[in-house]
């Protein structure tokens, strides 16, 4: 006669301590935060850095830059659920990059050159822009000589509208449209030309 095996069920299923009121404090304020607390922010300046493209498994050029289409994006370790959550984003909007692709999961790499795996569902190709650096202005012409409309401080978010061949961008930030300098911004790649 087959028997199925008999399980027993533990009373004590994880046998580990219960967490510290310092740990749980950092856990739940670990939530509101892109990066740990003792970080300051450095941003990688990809529009400086040589760029080799090829085409990745949806047709698309690669490496490129989309935005997060949620205000709450999970980026995890590898290409899948399965994998846990390395970091929590929580902007809407924000440019990233993406670097490789994996059936519907994206690497991406934030400012910082910070990597992780995102669905593909949390991205979108609106391409957008992040003010880096310290506050910057926007021209109401692609020349530093042009009317000034709008200072920038670093970390705004906007999106991009254009980029022409002498390294300046056309940018829209809070229904305000101006020029600003490419090296101003995190969101487009050196020499990269677009309408």
């Amino acid at each position: 006669m087959n028997k199925s095996p008999r399980i027993l069920r533990s009373q004590k299923r994880f046998p580990m301590k219960l967490p510290t009121p310092a740990i749980i404090a950092l856990v739940f304020f670990s939530q509101f935060f892109v990066m740990p607390l003792t970080m300051s922010p450095v941003f990688a300046d990809s529009s400086k850095e040589e760029v080799t493209r090829t085409v990745g498994s949806s047709g698309l050029p690669l490496p490129r830059f989309v935005s997060f289409r949620s205000g709450q994006v999970n980026v995890r370790a590898g290409p899948g659920i399965r994998y846990p959550i390395s970091w929590i984003y929580h902007r809407r909007g924000l440019p990233v990059e993406i670097i490789d692709e994996f059936d519907t999961w994206r690497q991406i790499k934030d400012w910082q050159g910070t990597q992780g795996w995102v669905h593909q569902s949390m991205l979108k190709g609106q391409r957008s822009v992040m003010i880096t650096g310290a506050l910057r202005t926007l021209y109401d012409d692609p020349d530093s000589n042009s009317r000034p409309i709008a200072q920038v401080e670093a970390g705004v978010i906007g999106e991009l509208e254009s980029c022409n061949s002498d390294d300046w961008c056309q940018v829209e930030i809070k229904d305000i449209s101006g020029w600003i300098e490419r090296s101003s911004f995190y969101g487009a790649y050196a020499e990269e030309v677009f309408d």
